[in-house]
């Protein structure tokens, strides 16, 4: 099927869904191993302190966030005959990433200042890559669908491929992280792996997804890509909300090594929790089309945040005596995560049409972008509050037991930051008023003004906007 066909309740195949799902599997690949055993590796291996780290977060990150902004101009200039405009990425920028990847896990000692810089080159390198990568990525749904449930269907699909990525990482790579243990072979051998398999991954995702949405203005000019973010609202507001609950989840994912093997001394625990997380994602993957239907992105949406507010509040007051308490609210509050982070990418693709009915001009790489750079800044600022908090305790990566200052700064990461920024991530998305009712009489009216104006797949910028803008 040519990517320029318009059929916006097309029905996607199951190979299509699922090379979709495949793709997020290989991002993750590189960004969940850094999210989860980074900060691990420069505390445990590489010999960073924490706090340092945590600064290095907040660069880079930052950093990153821009370097998405850069990806998803690229991504508005692109169009290409025979790929398209997101798969070229895709092919080019995928082996690049894993290596990189794979780069920032073998760190040499090149004194405290050398092994510093080669970790902010190295990880920056990554973040860029990543961004070349995952934004053309990401935009490509709102050009596979229009349909609601479809777009429910991808969103399911790229969220399962990320948490089976991160329930492997759980069950099988976790519990080799023991205190005082030569961590270095087991990084080596990870990273190895997930280059080969990250590669077959993303080589699903090339040859199976498609472009399908009708595409007037081929190359977006950046004046044309600036109109559609303007008077934007409902993305502003999402990427606002985005920005605290990523936030929040950053800290929680990052200190989930050091809650379970230095506050509940339970290491063992943290692949059941990976079980778990595994089965629930499947459940809510099966089951957020229904709940969008009946209840809206909306309030999925909302309800996702409150489920992390509470299991940040029960892990930051459950005591380390009792484990059952903290592992259920430690479950809770992934929960939260699952949920929205599984709607959120459907909210995304339709601002991507309400920037168009405003303007007449389709722009998914530059509002993807500007989305993701509101996460990458939501997941630096995430990253670094964990790295300070458990500094700010006192954390010792040599210490083989720590101390009740450096377990309480790992609780006040886990769940205080957590929760305090679910609940104002919560508070945005009450005033957001792009409901679906209102994106599909958005939708319709954009069909309509195609249908009248005549102007078709090719034509010069200047036609469309002037013949479709409202």
């Amino acid at each position: 099927m040519s990517p320029q066909t318009n059929q916006p309740a097309h029905k996607l195949p199951l190979r299509t869904i699922l090379g979709y799902g495949a793709g997020d599997a290989a991002n993750n690949l590189a960004f969940t191993t850094t999210t989860m055993f980074l900060l691990v590796y420069y505390t445990d291996v590489a010999g960073i302190s924490a706090a340092a780290a945590g600064t290095l977060f907040l660069i880079v990150r930052i950093f990153d966030a821009f370097a998405d902004i850069f990806a998803g101009r690229m991504v508005d200039r692109t169009n290409t005959k025979r790929w398209g405009k997101f798969r070229p990425f895709i092919l080019f920028g995928s082996l690049p990433l894993l290596l990189l990847s794979m780069a920032n896990f073998h760190i040499p000692q090149l004194g405290e200042s050398g092994t510093l810089l080669y970790a902010y080159v190295a990880y920056a390198a990554l973040g860029l890559a990543y961004s070349l990568v995952n934004i053309p990525y990401g935009s490509m749904a709102a050009s596979m669908t229009q349909n609601h449930k479809e777009r429910a269907k991808l969103a399911s699909a790229r969220t399962v491929g990320a948490l089976l990525v991160g329930s492997a990482l759980g069950i099988f790579v976790a519990p080799l992280l023991k205190t005082g243990a030569d961590l270095q072979p087991v990084f080596t051998t990870v990273t190895v792996v997930f280059v080969a398999v990250g590669f077959v991954f993303y080589m699903f995702t090339f040859f199976t997804a498609r472009e399908r949405v009708q595409r007037d203005v081929p190359k977006v000019t950046v004046r044309q890509s600036l109109a559609t973010l303007k008077g934007n609202r409902p993305l502003g507001m999402l990427c606002l909300s985005s920005v605290l609950f990523l936030s929040g989840q950053l800290a929680l994912t990052t200190v989930q090594v050091y809650y379970f093997r230095d506050v509940l001394h339970r290491l063992d625990l943290v692949p059941v929790l990976a079980i778990v997380q595994l089965a629930l994602s499947l459940a809510f993957a099966s089951s957020i089309p229904t709940l969008v239907a009946r209840f809206g992105k909306r309030t999925v949406y909302i309800a996702g945040g409150g489920l992390l507010v509470a299991g940040g509040v029960i892990v930051l007051l459950a005591p380390a005596a009792l484990v059952w308490l903290g592992f259920a609210g430690f479950t809770l509050a992934m929960c939260g995560v699952i949920v929205v982070n599984i709607v959120v990418w459907a909210l995304e693709a339709d601002t991507v049409e309400y920037g168009e009915w405003r303007t007449g001009v389709r722009s998914e790489g530059v509002i993807y972008s500007l989305f993701s750079f509101t996460r990458k800044t939501g997941q630096a600022v995430g990253g670094a509050l964990a790295g300070y908090a458990i500094a700010a305790g006192g954390y010792d990566g040599k210490a083989a037991q720590q101390t009740a200052e450096a377990v309480f700064g790992i609780q006040m990461a886990a769940g205080l930051i957590p929760a305090v920024l679910g609940l104002l991530a919560v508070l945005v998305m009450l005033r957001y008023t792009l409901t679906d009712e209102a994106h599909a009489k958005i939708v319709a009216e954009i069909h309509a003004r195609h249908e009248q104006a005549g102007a078709g797949v090719g034509s010069d910028a200047e036609t469309v906007v002037r013949h479709s803008a409202p």
